[in-house]
């Protein structure tokens, strides 16, 4: 039998974001409601997604690290978040800011990292393993959107988030995530 999403990111040792899963009858994606939580977040302007990904993951693991108004070290939660928009060259990476901390995040000391209530959100995943490197987000986000239209699923299709679970060092079951929001 196979772990559902859930008991993989418990079995990681680090905080996520809450969701309830919707039932599915669809094998290639799921549905997911999240509730609304605060991200410390950064936007980067870059050619590549993988060069916005490393800046921006690097501003905030240096905000984690105590490059905060209280030097405070906070501990590293799972996904990190990416908000692509299609045709752009600027990025929105995100990481979900830690349950100690949700209700009182310290204050980033750089100007370009910023604390953000995300509301409630429900969204469609599609998950992949590997390495991402290249177009493999886009082509993942493509075969999401192509299996949502089939379905008549209705979504935002100007952007997408990418969701990813693992260390750089972690070479054998990776987990990535591609996500297009839920239109109401």
């Amino acid at each position: 039998m196979s772990k559902s999403v859930k008991e993989v990111f418990l079995s990681r040792g680090l905080d996520f974001p809450k969701f309830d899963t919707a039932d599915s009858e669809s094998a290639d994606y799921e549905e997911r409601h999240y509730e609304a939580a605060k991200w410390v977040s950064t936007v980067v302007t870059a050619n590549e997604e993988n060069e916005a990904a490393k800046k921006g993951f690097w501003k905030l693991f240096n905000y984690i690290q105590g490059k905060n108004e209280k030097g405070t070290k906070i501990e590293m939660t799972i996904p990190v978040l990416k908000l692509v928009t299609h045709g752009s060259t600027s990025y929105t990476v995100s990481f979900f800011v830690p349950f100690l901390h949700q209700s009182s995040p310290p204050a980033p000391s750089e100007e370009e990292v910023i604390i953000e209530e995300k509301g409630e959100m429900t969204v469609f995943v599609r998950c992949f393993g590997g390495f991402v490197r290249g177009d493999k987000n886009s082509g993942e986000a493509r075969l999401l959107a192509e299996s949502l239209k089939r379905d008549g699923k209705s979504f935002q299709e100007d952007f997408y988030y990418t969701a990813g679970y693992d260390s750089p060092f972690k070479l054998l079951n990776r987990h990535n995530e591609v996500w297009y929001l839920k239109k109401n």
